[in-house]
């Protein structure tokens, strides 16, 4: 066996020697790539010659679609992975990679069955009691077949496709080569090093055909919503998975696209959305542990009302500190301030740190007030990639890999959830669980954040607070008074020594005691605060941080 086929991870150094020894195959695929792009090329260049770019382009994106997919399963991966990078690709190019199917048809059963003997060492009757003669479901990497253990368990069987990785490995050799000699000719936004982008695309695809790699990331997964009783992981059994063959648990529910049969099953499409989006917010802003691919086949309603998350293979993880600086830029985009959101992009690698914020603020805020319109209500965040799409492309952003992941995650959580309720709105369940999150964390970093939101240039900014406690308490979750509770304790804390110095001038500055937003923040959180409930919160408090200190 080669070491190509053996490779279980992307490395461009191993994988240029072995095709500098094989001219014959980077040459013959070459050509095949190079004939196919040449024409939509050609075509480019017509359009340009006879001025018809304008007139043309949506044909050209719909060529440069089928182009993929004729290319095989790199180039749908290549495809889906640029529908997620506003930076590189033009809108109108955008929204047709969106439609790029992860679909091929099967390969031959007799194969399958073969990988399956070979890679479990067993007989596939040893191994299944039951399997499907045909797989249910095919797409580019894989298919999967429907079974039964001996035991009785319902399950699926992953299989991957035959040689793949010879294909792949070959056709990311040859994509770091044009990315290079040829990355200048393409639709492309390149004020940035495409070939970082190659071996970003490489590294996560390598993660996605690993099967041992995808049962881990199933497992994590599991665990980190154990106890949720929301949402369903199917178990992995181990004895009959290797990097080839994964067997999980059958998952019986409806694809969350299928609304007849979800309402024809008695399930309330509101609470699904609900759960998706919370679930989904979850992932990104608590464990920073998240799923990458949350498309129609991946997402199941069970019959229980609980939703089914499946296939794991594109996953990624966010550090502590990017988890936080996404909460601060949400928080910023309630409120607005389109300067911190622009700090906040240079934080999160969106722009460079020597990048000069000044141009880009008004853009953002061009942006972002005509997606959110008058109301956050009227948020939708299709809208916002749209008119973002174009923003990057104006100006020095790039899209880390980790974001374009988050990216494609939301978007296609957001379809997901208007295909159940056409209206829909994103930020009516995530804006209060962000707000909520924030006001309850316990963590001296979110504390912080807290703090640099409620004080902007040394002043306490009264009506963002309201703000935050209105939209939290439109999350069921929320509860005033442990978060009380909680502010309490860090006041009459060492540590909130600052604070309370910061609260006492916010009450007199400007020369005049502000009665007005005191009284208006009473009106907002009184109906919850039962003067002995209140007491009791405060005693509590004290008498811990008495505690404490003793």
């Amino acid at each position: 066996m080669t070491d190509i086929e053996t490779l279980q991870r992307y490395s461009p150094e191993i994988i240029a020697k072995y095709y500098n020894r094989r001219p014959w195959l980077v040459i013959r695929r070459g050509l095949q790539i190079l004939f196919h792009f040449g024409i939509f090329y050609l075509h480019l260049l017509l359009d340009r010659i006879l001025k018809k770019e304008e007139q043309n382009k949506q044909k050209r994106a719909e060529e440069l679609r089928q182009l993929l997919t004729k290319l095989g399963p790199t180039f749908i991966k290549v495809g889906q992975a640029l529908s997620t990078r506003p930076d590189l690709v033009k809108k109108d190019y955008l929204e047709e990679l969106t439609k790029l199917q992860d679909q091929l048809p099967p390969f031959d059963n007799k194969i399958a069955f073969q990988i399956i003997e070979k890679e479990l060492d067993l007989k596939i009757e040893e191994a299944y009691r039951e399997i499907s003669p045909q797989p249910v479901a095919a797409a580019s990497l894989g298919q999967v077949y429907r079974g039964y253990l001996h035991t009785g368990e319902e399950v699926a069987i992953k299989v991957q496709r035959p040689n793949l990785l010879p294909i792949l490995t070959l056709d990311l050799y040859l994509l770091r080569w044009m990315a290079v000699h040829f990355g200048k000719f393409l639709p492309l936004n390149l004020g940035h090093n495409l070939e970082l982008i190659v071996d970003e695309f490489g590294t996560k695809l390598f993660e996605e055909i690993d099967y041992l790699n995808e049962a881990r990331n199933a497992e994590k997964f599991a665990a980190n919503f154990r106890g949720d009783k929301d949402i369903k992981v199917p178990a992995i059994y181990w004895r009959y998975t290797t990097h080839k063959v994964l067997t999980l648990e059958w998952i019986n529910g409806y694809k969350l696209t299928d609304v007849e049969s979800i309402k024809a099953a008695g399930l309330n499409p509101d609470n699904l959305i609900r759960i998706g989006v919370i679930s989904g917010l979850r992932q990104l802003l608590e464990h920073g542990f998240f799923h990458a691919d949350p498309h129609p086949g991946n997402l199941f309603a069970m019959p229980d009302g609980r939703m089914a998350y499946i296939d794991f293979g594109m996953m990624d993880q966010l550090s502590e500190d990017t988890k936080e600086t996404i909460v601060s830029s949400i928080v910023q985009l309630i409120n607005k301030d389109y300067k911190a959101l622009a700090e906040d992009f240079v934080k999160l690698g969106f722009l460079t740190p020597e990048t000069d914020i000044s141009p880009i603020i008004p853009a953002l805020e061009k942006v972002f007030n005509n997606a959110i319109g008058r109301s956050v209500s009227d948020f939708n965040f299709k809208t916002i990639t749209d008119d973002f799409s174009e923003l990057m492309f104006d100006y020095p952003f790039r899209v880390p890999a980790k974001f374009a992941l988050i990216i494609r995650s939301l978007v296609t959580q957001e379809g997901l959830a208007l295909s159940l309720n056409p209206n829909f709105r994103i930020v009516e369940v995530s804006f209060p669980y962000v707000s909520r999150r924030l006001l309850t964390e316990e963590s001296p970093a979110m504390r912080r954040r807290l703090l640099e939101v409620l004080f902007k240039d040394g002043k306490f900014q009264w009506q963002r607070l309201e703000h935050m406690i209105a939209l939290a308490r439109m999350d069921g979750h929320f509860d005033l008074l442990p978060t009380a509770g909680l502010g309490l304790q860090f006041l009459v804390s060492p540590e909130g020594e600052y604070l309370r110095k910061q609260i006492l001038t916010a009450l007199i500055e400007d020369d005049r005691l502000h009665t007005e937003e005191v009284k208006r923040l009473w009106q907002l959180i009184q109906p919850e605060l039962h003067p002995r409930k209140l007491l009791d919160v405060a005693w509590k408090a004290i008498r811990e941080r008495v505690g404490v200190g003793q």
